[in-house]
């Protein structure tokens, strides 16, 4: 059976944005200037938001573009990131700082437990498994009074100590120096995800969802496999969480529902399943429309309708295939694929 066309497939037919080794770095470097630029604190807003929802999607295309399994528990795991932060930030007293690692850590145990019990089963009872968690997560969320506040949330959580301070000695204020933790934390998600494609274990995951029975009889352990995709996974989520904790200020158990999951889903389809540029352009593109279609709120659908109808038909690996197939077809028979330098994107 043909496996999907992503990128860090073996074959030739690699889909991604054509992001070179340095083209990259130019990226951030250029977004981390635009504070400089003085733009209105609502702009610098958004460009978090489209950042902590990148990340949210990385970690998601980790499980669904490498692996090639769906989990319909993410959004939960980026609740139980955000959750834990609010809690030990606002009620325990803790720092930022120290409250972030743990909840990363927490959502990577919570996704090795999840996994040892979600990968007994396959195709779409592993999804619909996924989903049961992650409506549990919110269930759980919802009616912890005590704990998360229930239907009421969590309300005050302060921002990173000393980030303001860091804000004003760069004569910024505090949404610009939201907005550089943000670009730092999308940086080292990209540098993770992009490593760990790289890497034996990345080719272990490709085979994986080009067929299970394949990748055991070239000796994978598929199990183990799935599981450190899974920790990853969740840990990239509650990674996202945790920043965007601090950045609203406001938790409630509806940002860790299954709507909060698909919305991230199609964030990954627009972009492009198991590519690097994808997560990020896809929710750059469908969370900026929303944006600019935001007076037209009960007809967003109407214009995202047709626009993935489109998509389907012609860009059936998301935008970053479409991107790739077109260079493809620029570069003269023998020359080689213009992709191929894309596995270090």
């Amino acid at each position: 059976m043909k496996a999907p066309v992503t990128l860090g497939t073996p074959a030739g037919a690699r889909a991604g944005l054509p992001l070179g080794r340095l083209v990259w770095p130019a990226l951030f470097v250029l977004a981390a200037l635009l504070p400089l630029l003085r733009p209105s604190g609502y702009l610098l807003d958004i460009g978090v938001n489209i950042m902590i929802w990148a990340m949210v999607a990385y970690g998601l295309n980790v499980m669904l573009g490498y692996t090639g399994l769906l989990p319909l528990a993410h959004a939960g795991f980026f609740g139980i990131g955000a959750y834990t932060v609010g809690i030990l930030t606002l009620k325990l007293g803790w720092s930022f700082w120290l409250a972030w690692p743990l909840a990363v850590a927490l959502c990577a145990v919570l996704g090795l437990l999840l996994g040892l019990v979600a990968f007994r089963t396959k195709g779409d009872a592993f999804s619909i498994f996924t989903l049961g968690v992650g409506v549990i997560i919110t269930l759980v969320i919802n009616k912890w009074d005590a704990l998360t506040g229930g239907n009421d949330g969590l309300n005050g959580v302060a921002p990173p100590a000393g980030l303001e301070a860091f804000s004003q000695a760069l004569g910024l204020k505090l949404s610009a120096g939201f907005y550089l933790l943000a670009l730092v934390s999308l940086a080292l998600t990209v540098l993770v995800v992009a490593r760990a494609r790289a890497s034996t274990f990345g080719l272990s995951l490709i085979a994986i969802r080009g067929g299970e029975d394949l990748a055991r009889s070239a000796g994978i352990n598929v199990f183990a496999h799935k599981l450190r995709a899974m920790m990853l996974s969740t840990a990239i989520a509650g990674f996202a969480g945790g920043l965007y904790a601090v950045f609203v200020g406001f938790l409630g158990s509806a940002v860790t529902g299954p709507t909060t999951t698909f919305t991230v889903l199609l964030y990954l389809l627009v972009g492009g399943l198991g590519t690097l540029g994808g997560p990020l352009v896809g929710t750059a593109i469908i969370y900026g429309l929303t944006q600019v279609l935001k007076g037209l709120q009960d007809y967003q659908y109407i214009v995202f309708g047709p626009l993935l109808v489109l998509l389907v038909m012609f860009a059936p690996h998301g935008l970053a295939g479409l991107w790739a197939r077109l260079q493809a077809r620029r570069v003269p028979a023998g020359t080689g694929t213009p992709t191929q330098e894309n596995d270090h994107a």
